[in-house]
């Protein structure tokens, strides 16, 4: 399944939901229209059972470079109708990544910059390109993270260098990014395309329901204690045991063959 949405453009194959940026010519900086049609495929992709897996790219040299300004300028400049815009229009994608139990794989070509960068971020794994630069970038024109970057970075690589590339707007490579914990793999420009299929089909080969099942109680770590995680890893186990992926995978584990599973 393919379907173009103005500049974004959703498929569906082997079980892979792909969310492309299609704004080439702009780095993919993203519209108000881009980003409800962005929400809208998540959504759709939580509720659709063939897939299993979501990559989130941009197409051509760009990851993405945030917001397209000319397009968010138009917006009548007061406090109210700002915030709006960010807590309707902007924050509802972050919102939408927060209820995906899917896993959520960010390939990153190239520069990611301000919203375009956080929109990374909150991906649950992040493939870069050597030729990805990072840049948080609000603090060079007067404003703050307006995507969740406060949020997500510190978790990732630590308070100190969070409020490092918040505070200067200073681009990262990607073999740094790489050392601060920032992407999860770095590989060559002319082997990232592969490479990132290869690892989606990898986790979309995988029992959905398990997997889904391990990123919810990763999450639920954040914020919780040890006693909870394992009263919530017993429930978890006790369904696992019963699917039928589950028995599949023991029968094909026992008889040496590759098993399929059917998300039940």
């Amino acid at each position: 399944m393919t379907s173009s949405r103005g500049d974004l453009v959703v498929t569906i194959d082997n079980h892979i939901g792909r969310i492309t940026l299609n704004r080439p010519e702009k780095k993919n900086s993203f519209t108000v229209d881009m980003l409800e049609d962005w929400a809208r495929a998540l959504r759709e992709f939580q509720r659709d059972e063939r897939v299993r897996v979501v990559v989130v790219r941009g197409a051509g040299e760009a990851f993405c470079a945030g917001a397209d300004l000319a397009d968010i300028g138009e917006i009548d400049r007061t406090p109210l109708t700002n915030r709006k815009l960010m807590t309707d229009t902007v924050h509802q994608v972050a919102r939408v990544v927060e209820d995906l139990t899917k896993p959520l794989i960010a390939g990153v070509s190239g520069p990611a910059v301000g919203a375009g960068m956080d929109m990374a971020l909150m991906c649950d794994y992040r493939i870069a390109s050597a030729a990805a630069r990072f840049s948080e970038g609000y603090i060079r024109v007067g404003l703050v993270p307006g995507d969740g970057g406060c949020f997500y970075l510190p978790r990732l690589i630590g308070r100190p260098r969070a409020l490092r590339l918040l505070w200067t707007g200073e681009f990262l490579a990607a073999e740094q990014a790489l050392d601060w914990n920032l992407v999860d793999e770095v590989c060559a420009a002319d082997e990232f395309d592969t490479r990132l299929d290869a690892f989606a089909t990898q986790i979309a080969r995988q029992p959905p329901v398990a997997v889904q099942m391990i990123k919810n109680a990763v999450r639920q770590s954040d914020t919780g204690d040890l006693r909870s995680a394992l009263d919530l890893i017993a429930s978890h186990q006790a369904v696992a045991m019963t699917t039928s992926d589950s028995i599949e995978a023991l029968d094909a584990y026992t008889t040496r063959r590759t098993p399929t599973f059917e998300g039940r």
